[in-house]
């Protein structure tokens, strides 16, 4: 018999900062081919993990040291997806990991729409660790959505973690929506084609910068929760 909170606990000591478990049969809306068993047919769990951004590195007037924080931080969190997979390896669990963004295989080049393999956000939010945000980020009551996911498919059926069950937007919040540069939300997704034309730029010498953070950073619980009482 495994023990959920042990197995926890070592994936927070590998330096996950948030963990969370979701039973596949909590993926039951997934599109046709990007259900966690598209990807790994054997997969009972969906084990999510987040790593934490920086605080103050996204409010830099500069976009190229968000952008650095950016590739550290994802990178950190592939390359902790490879250590929780050796582990579950070394107790003969099968598992697959999930790159935290790219490589992906969908794309509408007409749109300029992107899909990763398996949604995180969703999954995060089916795991516990947050809510969906109107800015289209999954928001945690710790760390606001100053975080990256990544997620790690295994063949053990794990108890789901409970839901969050905190608000992430106000009902009547409208900041992100109306502060878009682009237009680009709309309260329950995002026009990636507007938000691609300004989001990532290229420099003269061919570094791809993150340009634009604005939703990110407007958000009134962009570092928390905010407590109201």
């Amino acid at each position: 018999m495994i023990d959920q909170k042990i197995i926890k606990g070592k994936i927070k000591n590998l330096g996950a900062d948030l963990c969370g478990f979701a039973p596949v049969d909590r993926f039951d809306k997934a599109p046709n081919g990007f259900h966690p068993t598209d990807i790994y047919n054997e997969c009972k769990t969906v084990v999510v993990f987040a790593r934490k951004l920086p605080k103050t590195t996204p409010y830099a007037f500069n976009s190229v040291t968000y952008s650095q924080v950016n590739k550290l931080v994802m990178n950190e969190v592939d390359k902790l997806s490879l250590k929780i997979t050796r582990m579950f390896e070394d107790q003969n669990i099968g598992c697959v990991p999930i790159p935290t963004d790219e490589p992906y295989e969908y794309w509408e080049p007409e749109n300029m729409h992107g899909r990763g393999i398996l949604s995180l956000r969703h999954a995060a939010f089916l795991a516990g660790l947050g809510v969906l945000g109107k800015n289209n980020l999954l928001i945690n009551e710790k760390y606001g959505n100053f975080f990256y996911l990544g997620a790690v498919l295994i063949d053990v059926k794990f108890i789901g973690d409970p839901f969050a069950n905190y608000e992430g937007c106000l009902s009547e919040c409208q900041i992100c929506i109306k502060l878009c540069p682009q237009n680009a939300l709309d309260g329950i997704t995002v026009n990636q084609k507007l938000c691609r034309a300004v989001s990532i730029i290229r420099t003269k010498k061919g570094h791809n910068l993150y340009s634009c953070n604005k939703c990110r950073i407007i958000c009134p619980n962009a570092l928390g929760i905010k407590k109201t009482s």
